[in-house]
């Protein structure tokens, strides 16, 4: 019997990740657990389990009184003749072991002690998968998809299962079930009925950990990504900045021949992503994000945090994109306001020199905002 206990926690603790500490504590607290429903008190009940062989002893400590008349609780006391037989130094006032049969415990009892080792292994289960997935919280991990739950969808990381909100959800992306998916863990909380993990697909961050992952020196931290802006589904822009200056930060992200993006593009399916240089020059960062415009100058105001651009008139369409994406997320990568005018509106503009700044400007131009306007 002891063998097969020993193999069963082994089973339990490969299968289940729970220590047999744990286990070895369950048991013990279940024939405890029994020894209260057989005896109705248990208080100076103890149990020892052999933790390398899994031999165990349940027992309970009694005082031993003169006479058998003595004994106001059998619970708690023993008769000396009694004490006698079970050790022979044994004396009135000692504090005797006196071993419990599990075998006597009814039925109600043993259903019991049963109960609360099951119930253990449930609580430790759930406790295992939460701290499992806890630490995966705001990382990407890679699920099936199981199910529509309503317009939310289910999803399984392997030990639990995941719910992606309709509100975290790309729009036109559509899932097959057993298809798998990478998501972006947005919280684990734990709850009575088990972990709840929620996830995203929109998730700047997701974008963000696809590059960590497929980029091997932003792994390694030679290339850093220090600003990203996503609209879900459409278009992401990231900033990204070289610690070597011998590595290409933009070139490293891209890969040959593409083959980096486009692995995470295909990951995304189809989202297109801008990969610009970080600058710390707010004027020469704001130019590269709102590439592919070219840009005929940028006055920014690192206090106000605004920036007036200014564009060929044929690139105004291109600098501010689609309904405004390129300029909106160009303002959300860099942080700045930005004001986007053409070299025509530029010119019409009350208090607007032209010819002061457009002969003198260079890449590596910063010149106060203020200056500019007077």
């Amino acid at each position: 019997m002891n063998k097969e206990l020993k193999e069963a926690l082994d089973i339990l603790e490969k299968e289940k990740e729970i220590s047999k500490e744990t286990l070895f504590e369950a048991i013990e607290n279940s024939l405890i657990t029994a020894c209260k429903q057989h005896f109705g008190k248990a208080d100076n009940v103890k149990v020892e389990i052999d933790r390398d062989t899994c031999d165990f002893l349940c027992y309970a400590e009694k005082e031993v009184v003169p006479m058998l008349e003595d004994v106001e609780d059998d619970c708690l006391q023993i008769a000396f003749e009694d004490a006698k037989q079970l050790s022979k130094r044994a004396c009135v006032g000692d504090i005797i072991r006196v071993e419990i049969k599990s075998k006597e415990f009814g039925r109600i009892a043993t259903q019991n002690a049963k109960n609360v080792i099951l119930q253990k292994i449930r609580e430790e289960e759930r406790s295992v998968v939460y701290n499992q997935y806890f630490e995966k919280e705001k990382d990407v991990v890679t699920g099936v998809v199981q199910r529509y739950l309503g317009r939310n969808i289910s999803i399984n990381l392997g030990k639990a299962d995941a719910i992606l909100n309709e509100t975290e959800q790309v729009k036109g992306e559509v899932f097959k079930p057993t298809e798998r998916i990478k998501v972006y863990i947005l919280e684990v909380k734990n709850t009575p009925k088990g972990p709840r993990i929620l996830v995203s697909r929109t998730h700047p961050e997701l974008v963000k950990r696809l590059f960590e992952s497929e980029v091997t020196e932003i792994k390694d931290g030679t290339v850093e990504i220090k600003s990203i802006a996503r609209e879900a589904g459409s278009r992401t822009k990231i900033a990204v900045w070289s610690t070597n200056p011998n590595v290409d930060a933009v070139g490293a992200c891209v890969g040959m021949n593409g083959s980096r993006v486009n692995a995470i593009v295909d990951e995304l399916r189809g989202e297109k992503i801008d990969i610009v240089n970080w600058d710390e020059n707010p004027g020469n960062l704001i130019q590269n994000a709102l590439s592919p415009a070219k840009i005929v100058a940028v006055f920014a105001d690192p206090d106000e945090k605004t920036a007036k651009v200014v564009v060929p008139d044929y690139q105004l369409s291109l600098a501010i994109g689609k309904e405004g994406q390129n300029a909106r997320l160009a303002a959300r990568l860099t942080g700045y306001k930005i004001d986007i005018k053409s070299e025509t509106q530029a010119k019409d503009a009350p208090g607007f020199r032209y010819e002061d700044y457009i002969d003198e400007y260079d890449e590596e131009y910063e010149e106060d905002y203020e200056e500019y306007n007077e």
